[in-house]
């Protein structure tokens, strides 16, 4: 049975005439009697009473017909749901983050934007480190991934795109003697304990932090270690020790904390846009024009900013 069986039949139940069905199909009223002949065999019932002067539904014909129109709609339905899927209005997008994301404007912007550009889209969005989501990335667990420059070689399938640079910020107790400064060095941080992320999370905060300290002449001292940017902020507030983290972090006030710049140059990290190089799909595509446009729109504000000071 093919779907145009159900649009002729259909036709010929609404207008309860072969002449006026086939005018309205543009086909010829032979044609279309024998496409009824081939249903109603296949259907093994007669849907249709016919004479010279009449055509009349029979009782399986009714009840076929309510299915037939449930079936074309379904149909239909399906196909405009492929369209939207083709135009990335439709399906699901799996998208990383890593934990210090969503304290950054723009990921609101760009999450907020996609929504409301998207809304047939189900944005499934997954909080994880970076060195995870660029496996899932590869491995076609997520599509897309925010992350940070990792310590690892990159598969050849992934693609790293920097969308923007933020500072990183010394996080320490407000009575250290370091907070009476207003910017503070990598190098005065030796001797210091330290209060990281596992090496194992496989955040890329941690391996930059050895960078850093190892390009000022010392091995950074770990005191203690944590999973969350909450227990690290914490750990500092009850005395064991200092931290690194992205400045976006400020915006987490806890007693006892305060938050200083680091003047040295390199200390800086990019939020980054991870993807599969051969992507294809309009899905993929809507999300990365969207985030580069709201990258590129947060970068002039800041110009315009900075200008203004």
């Amino acid at each position: 049975m093919e779907l145009r069986h159900l649009r002729y039949f259909v036709a010929v139940a609404e207008e309860l005439s072969f002449t006026r069905a086939a005018a309205r199909l543009h086909i010829g009223q032979p044609p279309l009697s024998h496409q009824i002949q081939q249903l109603e065999s296949e259907v093994g019932a007669q849907l249709l009473d016919r004479s010279k002067r009449w055509v009349r539904l029979t009782q399986a014909g009714k009840l076929f017909l309510e299915d037939a129109r449930r079936v074309l709609a379904l149909s239909e339905q399906a196909k405009q749901t492929a369209r939207r899927a083709e135009r990335g209005e439709a399906g699901e997008l799996r998208v990383g983050f890593t934990y210090s994301t969503p304290l950054t404007p723009l990921f609101a912007s760009v999450v907020n934007r996609y929504r409301q550009q998207y809304p047939g889209v189900t944005l499934t969005l997954h909080e994880l480190p970076t060195v995870p989501q660029i496996a899932a990335i590869a491995e076609r667990e997520l599509d897309l991934g925010l992350v940070r420059p990792p310590d690892i070689s990159i598969p050849d399938s992934v693609s790293l795109t920097a969308l923007r640079h933020d500072p990183l910020a010394l996080v320490l107790p407000t009575g250290h003697p370091l907070a009476s400064q207003r910017s503070v060095s990598i190098s005065d941080l030796r001797d210091q304990p330290l209060v990281m992320y596992p090496r194992t999370t496989g955040t890329g905060i941690y391996p930059q932090i050895f960078r850093l300290c190892r390009a000022a002449g010392f091995q950074p001292s770990i005191a203690m270690e944590a999973g969350e940017a909450s227990t690290i902020i914490g750990l500092v507030a009850a005395g064991c020790g200092i931290s690194i983290l992205p400045a976006s972090f400020e915006i987490i006030r806890m007693a006892g904390v305060c938050y200083r710049p680091l003047s040295d140059a390199a200390a800086t990290t990019a939020l980054m846009l991870a993807q599969r190089k051969e992507e294809s799909s309009p899905l993929v595509a809507a999300f990365v024009a969207i985030a580069m446009a709201s990258a590129s729109e947060s970068k002039a504000e800041e110009k315009g900013d900075a200008g203004e000071a």
